[in-house]
């Protein structure tokens, strides 16, 4: 009888070392009863519903398997001598398709074999009769914050993968790269403002694309606008909108893309570029959270998260009373700096392998996908690419269209590349 009373400790202190229960996770604690003596059922289910639970049961373990799929329960209890079929088998079935809900199976006749038995098919307490209502309340509390708690892990597993995802576009496993998507995975699901810096070509609207995809806004818009290559005059009618006959070309009413990104995220690419009076109006529709369009009295508001890019050193722009240090501390409540591809080399052969392959489905003349030779590859990273991915994926482009043969060669590269001394030691 002791090794029986070992093994059933087993379960139960596997049950008790669960932590306090998990906060958050929106789970319905319903339990499900399965026995065929339906009195055993009404007996277990009016302990269970003095403890505030909601309880169905049934004598059917057929049954069971079908409302297990129909609905929510955080518990199962199960008898184990069943006519219809057994407890044990019942667990086993319940384990394989619902391993989320924990089984609890109940035995009058408390043996080794049937505890042994109980463990192997994955059920998640055993109790003997006659239950103890003491027993029976703790035992189906654990069960119910195991269950939170695997729903909490399968939560944030499945945020992980979104947030992989979401990062898809970025290529590289280098430490300055994973720098990088880590901080996009922490800043995704909030809506703080971020500040994307890096040289050009670095790849900021990928980082901005990554975020947006990772968030709770993914399935609204993700609307760009780059601020240096709009007009100072029409910045304002892009970002804010404009009434009808606001201005000799104002036919229509136009909303503006803040209002057009409502629900989703608004990417100001270039922000450093931005005329200072511009800066001024952006500050205030970010502080009150409306717009007014050009040549109307009405405030119209708007719900955006806001993400930023620049090439410069705002920072310094401030010094020089070129960008305002109250839009600056707006939109910086979290900062990305995208490394220079020279500051990861490691990453250049995957990138431009991955480049070849693009542009080498992009081209109906081209079947195979050609490759790096060693003396190529050397030329690739001894180049210091001052205009980034960017630089690079043209080039590779360029390969690609002037490669006459399965290998690249040094011939099929540009002139800069190809004849470039290096001025310091590459890793």
């Amino acid at each position: 009888m002791r090794a029986v009373t070992e093994i059933i400790g087993f379960f139960s202190g596997t049950a008790r070392a669960v932590a306090a229960p998990i906060h958050g996770v929106q789970m319905l604690d319903k339990v499900l009863i399965v026995d065929d003596d339906a009195d055993q059922c009404g007996l277990i289910e009016r302990m269970l519903e003095r403890l505030g639970y909601a309880v169905q049961s049934t004598t059917s373990p057929n049954e069971a398997l079908q409302l297990v799929e129909q609905e929510s329960f955080c518990a199962i209890l199960s008898d184990v001598e069943m006519a219809e079929m057994s407890g044990l088998a019942l667990c086993e079935r319940l384990v394989g398709s619902a391993p989320h809900v924990p089984v609890i199976v109940i035995t009058g006749h408390a043996s080794l074999e049937t505890a042994i038995s109980a463990m192997r098919v994955g059920a998640y307490d055993y109790l003997m009769k006659p239950l103890d209502s003491k027993l029976l309340g703790l035992s189906v509390v654990r069960a119910a914050q195991h269950a939170r708690l695997t729903s909490e892990v399968k939560q944030l597993r499945e945020q992980a993968s979104e947030r992989q995802e979401g990062a898809g576009s970025l290529i590289g496993d280098s430490v300055p790269m994973k720098r990088v998507y880590d901080l996009i995975g922490r800043v995704a699901d909030s809506d703080a403002s971020v500040l994307i810096q890096g040289e050009t070509g670095t790849g900021k609207e990928l980082v901005a694309h990554a975020i947006h995809a990772a968030s709770g806004r993914k399935n609204g818009p993700f609307v760009a606008i780059n601020c240096a290559a709009v007009p100072a005059n029409l910045l304002e009618s892009e970002l804010f909108g404009h009434a009808r006959g606001a201005f000799t070309d104002a036919k229509t009413q136009r909303a503006g893309l803040f209002v057009e990104a409502t629900g989703g995220t608004l990417f100001l690419d270039e922000i450093g570029d931005m005329p200072l009076d511009m800066q001024a109006k952006l500050l205030r529709a970010l502080q009150e959270r409306t717009v007014r369009p050009i040549g109307s009295n009405q405030e119209v508001p708007f719900d955006v998260r806001i993400l930023a890019a620049t090439h410069r050193d705002l920072e310094a722009d401030i010094l020089e009373q070129r960008f305002r240090q109250d839009l600056y501390y707006r939109i910086n409540v979290v900062r990305i700096e995208v490394p220079a591809l020279r500051d990861r080399s490691g990453d250049i052969l995957k990138l431009a392998t991955h480049f070849l392959n693009k542009s080498s489905q992009q081209r109906a003349d081209r079947t195979t996908p050609l490759s790096l030779s060693p003396q190529i590859a050397e030329k690739l990273l001894s180049y210091e690419w001052p205009g980034n991915v960017r630089e690079l994926e043209n080039c590779m482009e360029r390969v690609i269209t002037l490669a006459r043969f399965d290998q690249v060669t040094l011939e099929d590269l540009p002139e800069k590349v190809r004849s470039y001394r290096p001025h310091r030691f590459v890793l």
